[in-house]
């Protein structure tokens, strides 16, 4: 019986729901202006947030609201740096200390004592 009732269709081509016994959502207009004197609407639901700016549907411009509303500016925090997180946790003369020891055991690898003023000058032309 039922591949009877689905004779003659094609897959996809019609909806066979109703809108019978279906409560929408509520939903709110907002109209939108385009700075090329377009106007349109874009259906939102009634709990949604309403975007300060849209694409305008006719040319792609950025559209306000036409309730003039504009977005608020967050305040963006400037980006920090390696350098920046690091003295964040040490201070500068924790870091000249690890700075000395750490040249020390390299110096200590090479079987350097002190460095010489020839080999401070290679490693600047190089």
């Amino acid at each position: 019986m039922a591949e009877r009732a689905l004779r003659g269709t094609r897959l996809g081509a019609t909806s066979y729901e109703n809108d019978r016994n279906t409560d929408l959502a509520p939903r709110q207009e907002v109209a939108f202006d385009c700075p090329k004197g377009h106007r349109f609407s874009v259906p939102f639901a009634a709990e949604a947030e309403v975007p300060a700016k849209w694409e305008c549907r006719i040319c792609g411009a950025t559209a306000t609201t036409a309730t003039g509303d504009q977005p608020t500016a967050s305040k963006a925090k400037p980006p920090r740096s390696h350098w920046d997180m690091l003295l964040e946790r040490r201070s500068i003369s924790d870091l000249e200390e690890v700075l000395a020891e750490r040249l020390a055991i390299i110096r200590g690898q090479r079987g350097d004592t002190q460095p010489s003023a020839t080999s401070a000058r290679q490693r600047k032309s190089a």
